[in-house]
């Protein structure tokens, strides 16, 4: 098996970094770039020419107050983005610019469309299709190798699954604990209500007709870069992306426990989040767990964030210095690496720590969640299969089935080798930021052509003795008035750093269905393909998620209703896929 690599890369042809890539579809895309999220677009009624649409930012409480500065320029307001302060708005196109600096706004943001995608391989009318993608870091090759990342699992701590197209063949997707709100309100679990845990794991090991075991996606399919891999389903995130570092490092310390349980073989961990906390890795909880889980074997994989040039601080985890940190690229939908760039919004890092490498994170194609709140708020996607957006989420998505692949093909390799493996090989963008693209583009071919490198990491490890609270950073869950804050989980339970470090460290932190001591719902392992659970015989038109009740649940004698996050999207534990809150998810 370790030398499988050397046979048949000695039967192909090698390409040259700056070789022609095989495009599978024409596409053009219109994107609003942003430094920080991007913009939601949502179709509103009939457009009338005299009338502009905008997407308005309010001064975080002052909701009531843009609202009337938008109806005293004639205006109306639209559906309510709460994940990033702000709502969709429609003005007399004389009016709007006046909208700019009115009392209660921030800005007021042109929307724009974008063409989704129809059927088929996955292409669309806009940016590049997933096939597409899939060359771009030459996966491929190990594709037609019999190299897909069969008997490889990817954790992914995210929002949830669901069994679209795609997902839906038995074995795909194993489903672990449903750490998140939803569950504990009593939704369905470990399904997607909020759409970005599903569009992940199409990029990661997405594959339609994936029962048939061993051959290539046929032409028409949708593949992710590890179309043989499996997922194993951590949902931490409920329907509105709405999480806590505590519920996220509970679902880490679950897969370095149970990495091995009931035939797992989890080798990958994709974090595709991160906070903008500030702590020193050396003594940060989240920074502690994501390295127990490398030292258990367990390549994690951390987007780098999409705050730019605005917050150059690479987002947490993915500032610890162990693991596989991913900014995003630009391929500007061409088959040539000469013109990839490097966003504006994709994290560069400071003097102590900038990404590893890119691969592509714009405009990404991957599966639907229907009736989630991103799939709500694009309504115009009804009856297509997929849903495109772009980030360092994305970025991360794709490294994490890459790794995959090397994984399956040399599967003793340390999670050291495979990072070093990776940016020895990674290839230069020429035109791209050359502290932001880290050693440059992932490049499956050039690793799988290379030796197994001698590697072991020697940083300073983390003691995860500091601040739960400072894991945070800025944002917070919280309840009514009051932000979830100090040293507690979302239970309110205490947090005692040098006890949780102990277990993280020795793997027995779980016991008995006990977290931090106390049970948190969901918490069991279920062990098949959604456990009978039968999606597609759920009403999601019928299921409000948005409208859950929260009432039912308490955290220091505190009612949950009104959930919500006190700043930006989830940007506190945020989606780093710039898509979940301003710039590239929209519709036509």
């Amino acid at each position: 098996m370790a030398d499988r690599h050397r046979t048949w890369l000695r039967r192909r042809p090698i390409r040259g970094a700056g070789a022609q890539r095989h495009l599978d579809a024409a596409v053009t895309a219109t994107i609003i770039a942003a430094l920080l999220a991007a913009v939601i677009a949502v179709p509103g009624p009939a457009r009338a020419a005299d009338s502009v649409r905008l997407i308005v930012r309010e001064v975080p409480g002052r909701h009531a107050e843009a609202v009337r500065s938008v109806e005293r320029l004639g205006g109306r307001a639209g559906l309510r983005l709460a994940l990033i302060d702000g709502f969709v708005a429609r003005l007399p196109r004389n009016t709007a610019p006046a909208l700019q600096g009115a009392p209660g706004v921030v800005s007021a943001t042109g929307d724009a469309a974008v063409r989704l995608a129809g059927s088929g391989d996955g292409s669309t009318q806009s940016g590049t299709s997933m096939a597409a993608l899939a060359n771009t870091i030459r996966a491929h090759d190990l594709w037609e190798a019999g190299v897909t990342g069969a008997g490889i699992d990817v954790a992914l701590i995210d929002s949830g699954v669901v069994p679209v197209n795609g997902l839906s063949t038995p074995g795909k997707v194993v489903n672990g604990p449903d750490l998140s709100f939803d569950q504990q309100a009593g939704a369905p679990p470990y399904l997607d209500t909020f759409g970005h845990g599903t569009n992940m794991a199409g990029i990661i090991a997405g594959r339609d007709n994936a029962s048939s075991n061993g051959s290539l996606p046929g032409s028409g399919d949708f593949a992710g870069i590890a179309p043989g891999a499996r997922i194993v389903n951590v949902k931490v995130a409920s329907a509105g992306g709405e999480t806590d570092v505590s519920q996220v490092i509970a679902a880490i310390d679950w897969v370095v426990q149970h990495r091995s349980s009931d035939g797992l073989n989890i080798r990958v961990l994709n974090l595709s989040f991160g906070t903008d906390g500030t702590q020193d890795p050396l003594v940060d909880p989240l920074a502690f767990a994501v390295e127990v889980a490398w030292r258990n074997g367990i390549v994690v994989v951390a987007a780098a964030g999409n705050a730019g040039e605005q917050r150059r601080r690479l987002a947490n985890p993915a500032v610890d210095p162990y693991i596989i940190a991913v900014g995003a690229a630009d391929t500007h939908a061409t088959s040539t690496l000469g013109d990839d760039t490097v966003p504006t919004w994709s994290s560069p890092g400071d003097a102590v720590r900038t990404p590893d490498l890119v691969a592509p994170g714009v405009s990404v194609p991957s599966l639907r969640d229907p009736g989630s709140i991103l799939d709500l708020a694009t309504p115009s996607a009804t009856g297509s299969r997929f849903l495109r957006g772009s980030g360092t989420s994305q970025a991360a998505a794709v490294v994490s089935g890459a790794v995959a692949l090397l994984l399956d093909d040399r599967p003793s390799m340390t999670p050291d080798q495979v990072k070093a493996l990776l940016i020895s090989t990674a290839v230069r963008l020429p035109a791209a930021d050359p502290v932001a693209q880290g050693a440059g583009m992932v490049d499956l071919e050039g690793a799988v052509k290379a030796d197994v490198p001698r590697a072991v990491q020697r940083w300073p490890q983390s003691t995860g003795t500091g601040s739960l609270d400072g894991a945070r950073g800025s944002v917070r869950v919280q309840a009514g008035s009051s932000p979830l804050a100090g040293e507690q989980d979302i239970f309110g339970t205490a947090w005692d750093a040098q006890a949780w470090a102990n277990q993280s460290s020795s793997g027995t932190s779980w016991r008995g269905g006990l977290w931090n001591l106390r049970a948190w719902a969901g918490n069991c392992f279920c062990g098949s393909s959604w456990s009978g659970l039968s999606w597609s015989g759920l009403s999601w038109s019928g299921l409000s998620w948005s409208g859950l009740s929260w009432s039912g649940l308490s955290w220091s004698g505190l009612s949950w209703s009104g959930l919500s996050w006190s700043g930006l999207s989830w940007s506190g534990l945020s989606w780093s896929g710039l898509s979940w809150s301003t710039a590239a998810w929209s519709s036509d």
